[in-house]
């Protein structure tokens, strides 16, 4: 079955770096463009950034913009987000989405990531 399992998420303080994983298995990864979300306390999920199929495009929300950077490892069907400069205002709940042409809409379980000094 589809599976989405995201690592790496802990505390931080300003200004460190995190880098989260989402491991997958049961679709066909090449083909599906992978996306992290956020979900910060008392607001809505929000796209971070995205991971076209074949990894030919990315593109990022505005306020991660020169911060953070999306990979991704076709071969190992795994998508990293390396998150740099870390602000206060990007502690959320971190998910790694996958969404493809065929219906495909799967949700990781989410990762943790507080900015705290």
């Amino acid at each position: 079955q589809v599976q989405l399992v995201e690592s790496g998420g802990g505390l931080v303080r300003p200004g460190g770096s995190l880098t989260l994983s989402c491991q997958t298995s049961g679709f066909n990864f090449v083909v599906t463009d992978m996306n992290w979300y956020r979900q910060a306390p008392g607001k809505q999920r929000e796209l971070v950034a995205s991971s076209t199929k074949l990894g030919t495009t990315a593109d990022y929300a505005d306020s991660v913009k020169g911060r953070f950077t999306i990979s991704r490892d076709n071969a190992k069907k795994s998508v990293d987000l390396q998150m740099n400069s870390l602000k206060l205002e990007d502690t959320a709940v971190y998910y790694c989405n996958a969404h493809n042409i065929w219906r495909l809409d799967a949700w990781g379980q989410g990762t943790l990531v507080t900015v705290s000094s």
